[in-house]
């Protein structure tokens, strides 16, 4: 495989940021100009080219990276008449975890500059959160076609850089799908059926900070889109008109046979989501000070349960965000002086991070 040269343009490969390659440190450790014009020196196994200097392909890797080297050519340019050039090293041999038995898998959006929202580019990544290699395809929906916008080989328990975008693209991945086929390299393994998910991004998110949250993968926040979780494929499948048009005459013929009583369960009360970041409560806060802020925002908190009290079993799930902890301390010491018989616990992990507890009313 091609080495980083003098003057390629990298992306560091496990957190964000990138720039110019300027010389050597040493055989493991390069110098990259990053956008600010400092000098950053960052392992060779950590970079990725995205822009070669001397012809501009994409994906090539040093050969000083060690299974980084090996893996992955070929990216989101590749020519229509060939497929992407896959090797794995015959010596690599990844670590592996009890977890990671079950593939998790998933697509992450992070701001380039989230200071900057209204400005900022995008950029994607895809996480394999397994002890899987995954020869996967990352496409969106083109009209009523699909488009491939990155295919390729990611290792076990690794995450890697996939494209950056602007504004001006987030309609392009409004409907997006990734295929996969998972296994291991000169060991046995449990077969996986091969994995097609069909997902639906909500673009609005990208507007909203609050959107990006904390995650197990990026220190950073990011908007995260699961693929696939223990296993089990998130099935948020498109429906195209001719299957819509099926359905329907589906349910004409059905409507025609005798009816039958159906069973009818009584359904559960919906989670009520309450975002307490003050941005989503008021339009500005000139003027307010910390106090302040807490205030109104212990005063939504009240509101809310108020309404609620009398609503037996209902689940209310406020969402504070982790931050210093300041509103969370004071929303449970709240609970525990004016709402002693409800219980409350952390929100779910996967879908809020540390950052929402959940009340039950009792």
């Amino acid at each position: 495989m091609k080495k980083i040269s003098t003057g390629d343009r990298v992306r560091f490969l496990n957190s964000i940021g990138g720039g110019v390659v300027k010389g050597f440190q040493n055989k493991q450790v390069v110098i990259v100009e990053d956008e600010h014009g400092f000098d950053v020196p960052v392992l060779i196994s950590e970079c990725v080219v995205v822009e070669s200097a001397s012809d501009n392909k994409m994906g090539s890797f040093s050969d000083e990276g060690n299974f980084q080297e090996e893996i992955l050519k070929g990216t989101k340019q590749q020519p229509e008449d060939s497929l992407p050039d896959v090797r794995i090293s015959e010596s690599y041999q990844p670590e592996e975890t009890v977890e990671g038995e079950k593939i998790t898998a998933c697509i992450a959006y992070l701001p380039v500059d989230p200071k900057n929202l209204s400005t900022t580019r995008y950029e994607c990544y895809f996480v394999n959160d397994s002890n899987y290699f995954l020869f996967f395809n990352y496409m969106n929906r083109d009209n009523n076609s699909w488009k491939s916008r990155y295919n390729g080989i990611v290792e076990p328990n690794t995450k890697i850089f996939l494209e950056e975008f602007g504004k001006n693209e987030l309609n392009e991945i409004e409907k997006i799908a990734v295929q996969y086929i998972a296994f291991k390299h000169n060991k046995t393994y449990k077969f996986k059926n091969p994995c097609s998910v069909e997902l639906r991004i909500d673009t609005v998110k990208f507007y909203k900070l609050h959107s990006f949250r904390e995650n197990d993968y990026f220190e950073d926040n990011a908007i995260i889109y699961y693929i696939i979780k223990n296993d089990i494929p998130e099935r948020e499948l498109l429906i195209s008109a001719g299957d819509l048009e099926q359905a329907m005459k589906e349910k004409e013929i059905s409507e025609r046979r005798p009816a039958k009583e159906p069973i009818r369960k009584r359904k559960s009360d919906p989670v009520i989501e309450v975002d307490l970041h003050i941005n989503e409560l008021i339009d500005t806060t000139a003027g307010m000070n910390n106090a302040d802020i807490l205030e109104y925002q212990m005063n939504k908190f009240n509101d809310v349960m108020k309404e609620n009290i009398k609503n037996k079993n209902r689940r209310i799930v406020f969402i504070h965000g982790k931050g210093d902890g300041v509103l969370k301390t004071a929303l449970l010491k709240e609970l525990k002086k004016n709402y002693p018989s409800c219980y409350y616990q952390d929100a779910s992990f996967q879908e809020y991070g540390y950052g929402a507890t959940m009340v039950i009313i009792k």
